[in-house]
């Protein structure tokens, strides 16, 4: 299957028995990143592939697909794609996500959030044989005037609002202090590496394997929980989720319309610019800035 294939649009409906699984996975992220009680997020995310099996088990549906099963032909398994964002969360989940910039933490950040991509990515293709993650990077042919339109309107909308939320919410103190120019070398690219990481899990993965069982809006709303939480803890914190929780519902809506994770990308990282000049500007304050806060 690809990163778009689903169960057809008429079987994928929202108040189903695989509800529950979804939840309970997509709700251990609150657990993890937000109030970060390790342990209970880790109990929600064992019940998720638990009650996924029993799902599937009470649906007829294989666990692990049969031997010789042509891909596409067989109702994907809730227990499966459960499991997969579910082991995503876990690698994730055992690290600090507060921002850092020592060689310590870009190692600690590359293997943690590398392998919440990777591993779900080999599981699905070698293990269940589904293909049920993809990258699509140059998926969805060029690009349209609305596409180009919306990439101004991203730098727009963080130019005017970005400054006005970090400052004066006080949460660019999350970010460590940038005051040479190797620190700042160092936030450039932690941040834009971050936020390409964002799209590989967040919607490639997350947002793919949910849509294979719920209308596109559940699903979308759905990985948005997981999406918001990561970013929380990560730093966007009080009245943060007032733009995260819209930033993580455009950035499905625009996969689905685009089919290119280029696109996503790109989008993500113009509006992480703005958050990188943003938060060199609020460290340094008495340098020339072209915000106007």
């Amino acid at each position: 299957m690809t990163a778009h294939t689903a169960v057809p649009v008429h079987e994928r409906s929202t108040w189903t028995p695989k509800l529950v699984p979804a939840l309970l996975v997509c709700f251990a992220a609150p657990a993890l990143f937000v109030v970060q009680v390790v342990w209970l997020g880790w109990v929600l995310l064992v019940l998720a592939v638990a009650s996924g099996v029993l799902v599937d088990r009470l649906r007829g549906v294989p666990v692990l697909p049969p031997a010789g099963a042509r891909r596409g032909t067989a109702e994907p398994s809730i227990a499966r794609d459960v499991s997969l964002v579910a082991v995503g969360q876990f690698i994730v989940s055992l690290i600090p996500l507060h921002a850092e910039l020592d060689d310590a933490a870009f190692v600690r950040f590359t293997l943690a959030l590398g392998g919440a991509v990777v591993v779900p990515y080999v599981v699905s293709r070698f293990v269940y044989r589904d293909r049920a993650i993809a990258f699509p990077w140059r998926g969805g042919g060029r690009w349209t005037w609305w596409q180009w339109a919306w990439l101004a309107g991203v730098i727009v909308l963080g130019y005017l609002i970005l400054p006005f939320y970090f400052i004066t919410s006080g949460v660019y103190t999350n970010w460590p202090v940038v005051d040479t120019p190797e620190l700042i070398a160092r936030l450039f690219v932690g941040v834009g590496a971050v936020g390409i990481w964002d799209e590989l899990f967040f919607i490639c993965t997350v947002f793919v394997l949910l849509r294979r069982h719920f209308p596109d809006l559940t699903a979308n709303l759905l990985q948005a929980i997981v999406f918001v939480s990561f970013l929380w803890e990560l730093g966007y914190q009080a009245w943060g989720p007032l733009l995260t929780i819209p930033f993580a519902i455009v950035q499905g809506f625009l996969f689905l319309k685009t089919r290119s994770l280029w696109y996503v990308v790109t989008v993500h990282l113009l509006f992480d610019a703005v958050v990188f000049g943003v938060l060199v500007h609020a460290h340094n304050p008495g340098a020339a800035s072209i915000f106007l806060i």
